[in-house]
Parts: C-alpha cells; structure tokens; sequence
C-alpha cells in the first residue's frame, strides 16, 4: 500500500513508520507543523510539534531511506483544537483537546489529504489495533500493551476513517521493546523522552494560559448546601474533583478537605463540597460516535452491557448503556445513556466517555452530564 507516515518526531513514530517500511509498503513521512511560533511549544518533556520535533522526524525519515515532508496545519489546529479548548473551559466544561486533536487534525485533515493525494492509510504511532471482522470491518481494539493503550483517545474514529488507519505498534508488549528496536535500528530518537500534558500549554499552567484568553470575573464559592465559604476570580479555572488552589476561607465541619463538585458559569460559581460527593454513577453523552459498526443495540434502543472509561488512562468500571434518539430542526442526534455499575470520581461535562466489550472499542461521546441517581441536586 501507499502509506502517509504521520511523524511526530518521537520514538513511537519513528518505529511505526519503520515497521511500515519493513512490511513492504510505499511509506512517506509528514510532520504537521501545528504553531506559527513552534519555538514555544516543548518545556523539556512537555509540549510537541517544536522545530527540535521536526528535525527530528526528518533524521528518522532520512535513516529509514523515505521522503519526508512538512505540512503547515496551525491554522486548522488553532480553530479545531485550541478555540474549542477555550470555549469548552469558558462554557464551564472539561475538554480533552488530544481526542479533537485526534478526529479533527491526524485522522480528519490529515488523512482527507493523504487520501486525496492517493494515499491508501495512514500510519502512526499510537498504541491501539484494527481488527477487521469476518465480513471485512475493521473494529477498533485495545494494544497488547494496556499500561500504554491509546485506543481511549482513538475512540472518536468512524468506520471509514479505521478503514485507512494502520497502527504498526498494537502488538508490541512493552516501550521499553520500541526504544530498544529504535536504538537497534540507529534512530536517534530511542532515547528521547515522552511528550505529555497539554502540548499548546507547555509550561503546565493551565489556569494562567486560560486567564489570559477568557475573561474572569469574581464570584462565590458555595458549600452543597449553598452556603457561601469562600470566593475565586473566575470559575473558569477550576475542574471537577479539583482540591488545590480553591483558598476557602471557611473551614468545612468535619474538617476534611473540599473538593469542586460543579462549575456553574452563568451564576458565576463554584459549588464545593466532601470528596464522598464527587462519586458519579449516570452519564449523558452528547456527540455520539462509533468506532466502526454500532453494534445491533444501538439501531434498537436496547441496553447492552459494556464497560466506561472518561479518563485516558483511568480504569474502565461495568457498565450498562443505551442510546436514544432526538429530531431538532430536522437534525437527528444520538444521546448516550450510561449507568455505572461502579461509581466514579471526578467526572465532569466536557470529558470522553469511551465504551468498551472486552478489548473493542465500541464507541464514544462527549459527557453532557453527569450525576449520581442517589445523591440529591445541588443547590
């Protein structure tokens, strides 16, 4: 096949695109170009997409004897990745901006292009697996290295989309075995170190970056009960399960620490309360999507059993889901329902609920909301 190996200029990809090659298959390599100021965007271990990124795609490429190109996408990332982070946080939600990341750049832009220039798939890094079913569709699955999974934030790929998806990594046991084959095969990435956090957030200071782009405004900080322990300078920056930095100056009863257990933007507030309240066992999701074919519950509005998982490397918990239907302005969207078997922590409007059978990813939404059936409404 024609392959468009997507290099990050880490390890990971590196090697993906070599076991490409090594399988025979026409591989070209592309780095995305993500920022205008790329100089910005990489503290030590933190960030990606630097000009150190890009050369360092570019060595990999050179090594393994395959074209390497640099395709600008900042401007489709600044609209499609970081607007949305801004506007999720400034709606009073918790984005994941590595799962648009994922759908709207690497497997929406980037493989619309590649296909448009004849490209058969892309290849990347990531540690997930395509199986395809007897019938020939391809499902999406978990890698054989579950402390390195990735399929949670692959969960937002369409059937057509995992069609031209190529994850040479799935069956690697371990990083280490990908370091040790990146130092075999003399790339000079084998040692370099992981990228994580937020890559447009470098530095890690969330709530300074988000300060900078939405306008705070000073407001109460209230108990479950309603009563008024302290204040803040914007909701904005707070998360749910948030403990740090919330400054009470009324301690709770009991003592124990308070947690932030809803952000509520158009009051202005931030509801507080113990961490036993924080303990979530309904979810509604909105912007439903499957990663292949939905299974045959979904047509039928039936409950099926599955597990959830809202957190990228968060355990999944049992489960039971169903998924309703609603017609708005002749628009028909899907509403996923989910009843945790087991309670979760922290779970917050604007996070991935990712469901899974066994390994297979079956799906995902965006949380609406979440509640727990027996704790009462906030005030």
């Amino acid at each position: 096949m024609r392959v468009l190996a997507a290099m990050s200029g880490g390890v990971d990809s590196a090697v993906a695109a070599a076991r490409a090659v090594d399988a025979g298959h026409d591989v070209v390599g592309v780095h995305l170009a993500l920022s205008r100021m790329p100089g910005t965007l990489r503290t030590g271990s933190r960030g990606c997409c630097t000009v150190e990124d890009s050369n360092d795609a570019w060595r990999a490429c050179d090594k393994l004897g395959i074209p390497y190109y640099v395709w600008d996408f900042s401007e489709r990332f600044k609209e499609d990745v970081v607007q949305d982070f801004i506007d999720e946080y400034a709606a009073g939600r918790t984005p994941n901006p590595c799962m648009r990341c994922n759908e709207r750049i690497k497997f929406a832009a980037l493989l619309e292009k590649a296909i448009a220039l004849g490209f058969d798939a892309v290849c990347t890094g990531h540690y997930a697996k395509v199986i395809t079913d007897a019938d020939g569709n391809p499902e999406l699955h978990r890698a054989a290295d579950w402390a390195k999974d990735q399929s949670y934030v692959l969960g937002v790929l369409t059937h057509e989309q995992l069609r031209h998806s190529m994850f040479p990594l799935a069956d690697t046991p371990s990083k280490a075995e990908v370091r040790a084959e990146a130092e075999a095969r003399g790339l000079s990435v084998a040692k370099k170190p992981d990228s994580h956090d937020i890559c447009f957030i470098p530095d890690g200071d969330t709530a300074s970056w988000l300060a900078e782009k939405i306008q705070m405004t000073d407001g109460d900080v209230v108990d479950e009960t309603g009563a008024k322990v302290g204040g803040h300078t914007g909701s904005n920056q707070f998360t749910v399960g948030q403990r740090r930095g919330l400054k009470l100056g009324t301690p709770a009863a009991d003592g124990k620490p308070r947690f932030v257990l809803e952000i509520r933007p158009k009051e202005n507030k931030v509801i507080v309360g113990p961490h036993a309240l924080l303990a979530i066992d309904s979810i509604q999701g909105i912007k439903v999507s499957w990663a292949g074919l939905p299974i045959a519950e979904v047509a039928t509005g039936a409950e099926f059993d599955c597990y959830a998982q809202v957190r990228a490397h968060g355990d999944p918990v049992p489960a039971r889901a169903f998924v309703t239907e609603e017609t708005d302005d002749g628009v028909t969207r899907q509403q996923l329902h989910v009843t945790l078997v087991e309670p979760l922590r922290g779970v917050a409007p604007g996070q991935t609920v990712v469901l899974y059978q066994g390994s297979r990813v079956l799906g995902q939404a965006t949380i609406d909301t979440a509640r727990s059936l027996a704790r009462p409404e906030l005030p």
